[in-house]
């Protein structure tokens, strides 16, 4: 780093050299295909879950129909110029 010293302004700067992510090319594919085995697994997963989805809400659904039958409704919803 070049600085003036009268005016204390920076005049030229070098970056730091960059840091290589990988050493070879057998490491960088090495990572590129567990990454690669990452993304395939996350997608199965997703597909899972998509498959067994609609059993859930069928689940929830029947459950929350069943909740509201056992509770009956109290009445007419309350509007606020009814409060007054």
């Amino acid at each position: 780093m070049k600085i003036d010293v009268a005016t204390r302004a920076v005049i030229a700067h070098t970056p730091a050299p960059r840091k290589r992510t990988f050493e070879d090319f057998e490491t960088a594919a090495k990572a590129m295909r567990e990454q690669d085995e990452r993304k395939e697994s996350i997608f199965r997963q997703s597909v899972d879950a998509q498959k067994n989805r609609e059993d859930l809400l069928e689940k929830k659904f029947a459950e929350a129909l069943k909740k509201a039958k056992e509770t009956p409704d109290t009445g007419k919803p309350l509007r606020e110029f009814d409060l007054d």
